[in-house]
């Protein structure tokens, strides 16, 4: 199959196109170029800003896909856009969307394609949620062939995935671990979790393109290990062989005092804080035989071990830093208050 992805190099769509690649597709990818150093050989580059219609048509010309991925796609007007791009171009438009759309607050724990779709707390959600619902409306009116696709807490090897964090990543929540400092751990940590290895969602959503039953259908993609917080933290501590000090805080009171940039109530109230399992049911009948097969101690494993190999991905934070050491002293001022 001829396959055009936008992006392409991100942490969900790299593990999509060095799957298409390894099963041999003609495989484009669409992005500004700057980092073609991590396309497998044989991808073919476009290097265009997908924003710049114009550029765009004009490059593609009147070359035909067998499926388009849109990987950047975060508001109704690129979606817009993207009709008019690819209405002619392909014979399927995969959209990917967020797992997040899904109702908040939870209105039970166990989470399908035919949730509906509602999100309070987190601008990203609701604006999924309007791309969706265009995306589903060129469907219906004019015969687009629209599958959505919806993944949750996706990683892979360059970062360790974690509840809470600031502006620049992980690495800190590691760093506080390493230090054999309390981390902040949000609500008492026992809220169920999935996380998601980046190759075995490859796997699920390469299984879907050139498939006409995928047409006009939404489906999860999601390991079905499902884990607390806790749990959570305590793997990743044991990964790097220390001991986890979990600080437990209300999600509530972190996203009330977090600073904006943080958009903790959205990351937790609209979307980790609520315990939810995902059925993949769906997925598994339309991609005979798919299964997440990555356990969440083994890839954390591989990222953490990667990450400590390569500084350029240990980014200190210490406004972060001091944040959760002004968090927890707040709680503990509280605890003394009331022990009087």
């Amino acid at each position: 199959m001829r396959i055009l992805l936008i992006g392409g190099t991100g942490t969900i769509s790299g593990a999509v196109t060095r799957q298409l690649a390894a099963e041999g597709h003609d495989v484009w990818v669409l992005n500004r170029g700057h980092r073609r150093e991590v396309l497998p050989e044989g991808v073919r580059l476009v290097v265009a800003d997908i924003h710049d219609e114009a550029a765009v048509d004009g490059l593609l010309g009147d070359v035909v896909f067998d499926a388009v991925c849109e990987f950047v796609g975060f508001r109704a007007e690129q979606v817009e856009r993207d009709f008019r791009l690819f209405r002619c171009r392909t014979r399927q438009y995969v959209f990917v969307s967020s797992a997040s759309a899904c109702h908040k607050p939870v209105r039970h724990y166990l989470v399908s394609e035919g949730t509906t779709l509602a999100n309070p707390y987190w601008q990203y959600s609701r604006d999924k949620i309007a791309c969706e619902e265009r995306l589903m409306h060129y469907y219906r009116a004019e015969g687009f062939p629209v599958t959505i696709v919806r993944p949750s807490h996706t990683y892979g090897e360059r970062k360790v995935p974690v509840g809470l964090h600031g502006a620049k990543g992980s690495w800190q929540v590691l760093r506080r671990m390493l230090e054999g400092r309390p981390v902040l751990v949000h609500g008492d940590g026992s809220s169920l979790w999935t996380m998601t290895w980046n190759e075995d969602f490859a796997r699920g959503f390469v299984g879907l393109l050139g498939n006409p039953h995928a047409i006009g259908e939404a489906f999860q993609i999601m390991s079905d290990e499902s884990l607390t917080w806790n749990q959570i933290y305590e793997t990743i501590a044991g990964c790097l062989g220390v001991t986890c000090k979990p600080y437990h805080v209300a999600s509530d009171f972190l996203a009330a005092v977090a600073p904006k940039d943080y958009d903790v109530e959205g990351n937790l109230l609209g979307d980790k804080a609520c315990s939810v399992v995902f059925d993949c049911t769906k997925l598994k009948r339309m991609v005979p035989g798919w299964q997440a097969e990555t356990r969440f101690e083994e890839g954390v494993g591989r990222s953490i071990a990667y990450v400590l190999r390569h500084q350029e991905c240990q980014v200190a934070d210490p406004v972060f830093d001091e944040w959760c050491d002004r968090v927890i002293a707040a709680q503990e001022s509280a605890y003394r208050c009331f022990a009087k």
